[in-house]
Order: structure tokens, then sequence, then C-alpha cells
């Protein structure tokens, strides 16, 4: 059986653990898959050519991650209406006709949330980023039963399409464009980055140190490092915290069902990625 040619498309993603995640996912499913770290501006070619090239030379399918989870939508044929509303996609199916294009972050965060946090409501919410993750979470905070959401982005008018796309839907969760990211957390239950602030090439913290009185508890998309400087100030606050290791987990084994068709045994593959996560730490 020929292998499973995936790929990653995406900026700053040097330290991704996406490759490792889908080729030991293949080997407990019996698969040969490879999977390519895919930078653009590395390559001297825009995102276009790129997922054109993914097209051309036979890979089964791709991730897609910042800044392309938007740009890559008007590529895509997308089935599923939700996913079609939230207007970003990070996992795209090659084959007849026009890609096809899912979101797994946002089934992932409601899982990852659920697994983490149980059966309970995520409350009031403040939400740095309002770009492809944040898109994908905030619809899933709604499915979540969150009773409001509170949108801060650089790019008002971004902050502000997301909140009237969340209205359009009917869902009952609030959803309002904040003024401040100091504003968007008073009173809030929970905090969420979904900026780059905090990755690899992208020091710092969205959240001030004195924004996180009242929460209780906290999530950063960002998974390289895990333990951004946002999560260690919200651990040290009191918070809860949950590290975008868990939604990079539970949106990668959707993912591999999506190419692969195949459902992994995901108690395995947890313990085979931090067993060797501990052995790169540790050697």
């Amino acid at each position: 059986m020929a292998a499973i040619r995936l790929g990653l498309i995406g900026d700053h993603i040097a330290r991704s653990q996406s490759p490792r995640l889908h080729v030991l996912a293949g080997r407990l499913c019996g698969l040969e898959v490879t999977y390519d770290r895919l930078i653009p501006a590395d390559m001297g070619m825009d995102f276009g050519s790129v997922f054109d090239r993914c097209a051309d030379e036979g890979y089964r399918g791709i991730n897609v991650t910042y800044p392309y989870k938007e740009t890559v939508v008007p590529r895509l044929t997308v089935p599923d209406p939700l996913t079609a509303s939230i207007g970003a996609c990070n996992t795209v199916l090659f084959g007849d006709g026009l890609p096809q294009g899912h979101n797994t972050d946002f089934s992932g965060f409601a899982a990852a949330f659920r697994a983490f946090f149980g059966d309970v409501s995520p409350g009031a919410v403040a939400m740095a980023g309002a770009g492809g993750v944040g898109k994908a979470i905030s619809f899933a905070l709604a499915h979540l039963g969150a009773r409001e959401l509170r949108i801060y982005d650089m790019d008002v008018s971004r902050a502000h399409a997301l909140a009237a796309a969340l209205s359009g839907t009917g869902v009952p969760m609030q959803a309002i464009v904040a003024k401040s990211i100091a504003a968007a957390a008073d009173g809030s239950d929970g905090l969420i980055n979904c900026t780059p602030i905090g990755m690899a090439g992208h020091p710092g913290s969205p959240f001030p140190a004195d924004a996180m009185q009242s929460a209780g508890w906290a999530f950063d998309a960002v998974y390289t490092p895990v333990d951004t400087r946002f999560l260690q100030r919200a651990g040290a606050a009191g918070l809860t915290v949950m590290s975008g290791w868990e939604l990079f987990f539970h949106q990668g084994v959707q993912a591999f069902r999506h190419f692969t068709g195949r459902e992994v045994d995901a108690p395995a593959l947890r313990s085979a990625l931090l067993d060797l996560h501990r052995e790169a730490v540790e050697g």
C-alpha cells in the first residue's frame, strides 16, 4: 500500500508536533503516513502556490494553520453548513473536483473542553483574537452552552463580523465586541487566547496579569510552547488551565479520521505522544 501523504501549511510551524501525531496515528492503525511541514516563505512561494502544489503532487490532505485558515476557504467546497458559517477551515481533503474543507478546531475544542472540564457551561468568556481559530472556538463555545462571549481583536471590524456571524445563527449565546482586553476580562468566567501571541516568534501574553482577577479558567490555543506566558500567569493567579496541547490532540485525532477514514486508539496515541515528548525533554 502506498504511503498516505499529508502536510501542514502555515507560518512559524518549525516546532509543530502535527507530523509526529499523524505518523504515530498511522502506525497504530497499520498505515504508512508521511507528513510534511510546508512554510510558504521558506519555499519562496505564496500560499496559493503551495496549496496548488499539494493538490497536484498527490497529497491525500493537508492541515492549514495560522494565518491561512480563512484564506483557504474560497478554494474549497465545505459540505457542513456550520463549518461554512464559521468561515475558516483547518483540514482539507483532495480528490475529484474541488478540495473539501472541514474544521476540526471547532469539534476538537468542544471535545477537549468536555474531556477536561466535564459537563459544565463555559459561562461568560473573554476571547482575544477573532481570526480563524477564534471563529472556530467561538462557535464551539456556543455549542457548549456559554452564556456570553466578549470578543477583542485589534482589527475591530473583524471582531464585529464575528459577533454578527454568531448572532446570525440564532444561538442563545450573547456575542459582544469589547473595547479592550481588560474590559473583556472584567467579570469573565473564562479567558481564551486565539491570537499568535505566545507562540514561537511571537513572545508575550494577550492578557495582562491584572486582568485575571475574576476568572476561573483559561485556555491558550497556542501549544508551541505548551506553557505560554499567558498560562503561566493564569496558573499563578489560581485559574484552572487547559493548554493548547489538548486542542492540538483532539483536532488532530479528528483530522486523521477525515484523512484516512480510520479511528485511531486515542488513549494509545496520547500515551505515545507524551512518551516522545518526555524523551525529547529529558534527552
